[in-house]
């Protein structure tokens, strides 16, 4: 269940993300809301963007169309993450999502066709209108695209970048717990057998080992103490490194 919830909050947070970013262009948004991923690393296929291309044109010749359709539809997704991560190939990528695209829609009129003749559902076939439609706005919006796709990318890459050094540090923090517990627990032990061997002392030497030994406690209780402090610190000083990376992000966002 709690899982549940902590995967609905990071999906209300994209979608706010992503419909500030397009503002009042709900055919936008429309269209990235069915195109982008809240985790592009995760989700993005690993395959190169030319073998991914040639398998679909493969799945045309042999008629398959729905499977051409869901290969260009990954081979397009890759397109728009690279075109977000390569600004500099922006005109190159433009060109390359603009020919998939346009594949796309051609494999889904194709599939339409197939469907209609099989005598299939009007649904299927409505559907399938919507997503020619959807390719071809693409096409036309292609710039717009590539510009909303690279704020809200480069904003979840920031954020997974983020969330990587927290749980590292929360390593670290916890592996310094451990060594502070193996450290308390070993000086429990060495007090107990000094406890033991001032037994077996003289009076003289008794005294004496009891004095050193509350000056030994007395370093260790100030280094637990210091130990302490620097967590308490380290702790603060996590969560101001994390207020200025989203006040950076917030400026670079309106900068845009």
């Amino acid at each position: 269940m709690w899982k549940k919830k902590e995967e609905r909050k990071k999906e209300e947070k994209a979608e706010s993300l992503l419909k500030e970013l397009c503002g009042d262009d709900a055919k936008l948004y429309d269209l990235l809301s069915r195109r982008l991923y809240m985790n592009p690393i995760g989700a993005i296929s690993e395959t190169d963007l030319e073998i991914l291309t040639e398998e679909a044109g493969k799945s045309i010749k042999d008629e398959n169309y729905e499977e051409a359709m869901r290969k260009y539809r990954t081979a397009v997704d890759k397109a728009i993450f690279e075109a977000t991560q390569n600004p500099g190939e922006k005109e190159r990528y433009i060109k390359i999502i603009q020919d998939l695209a346009s594949k796309t829609a051609k494999a889904t009129e194709k599939a339409k066709e197939k469907l209609e003749k099989e005598g299939r559902t009007k649904d299927a076939s409505s559907y399938l209108e919507g997503r020619i439609e959807h390719y071809e706005f693409m096409c036309e919006r292609i710039e717009d695209v590539i510009k909303i796709a690279s704020l809200y990318y480069n904003e979840k890459l920031e954020e997974l970048g983020a969330k990587e050094k927290r749980e590292a540090r929360t390593k670290e923090r916890g592996e310094a717990e451990r060594q502070e517990e193996r450290g308390e627990k070993e000086a429990g032990e060495r007090r107990e057998a000094r406890r033991k061997e001032r037994k077996e002392m003289g009076r003289g030497e008794r005294k004496e080992a009891e004095r050193e030994d509350k000056g030994e406690e007395r370093k260790e209780k100030e280094r637990g103490e210091a130990r302490r402090k620097e967590g308490i610190e380290a702790e603060r000083e996590e969560n101001r490194m994390e207020e200025r990376e989203k006040e950076r992000r917030e400026a670079r966002r309106k900068e845009k």
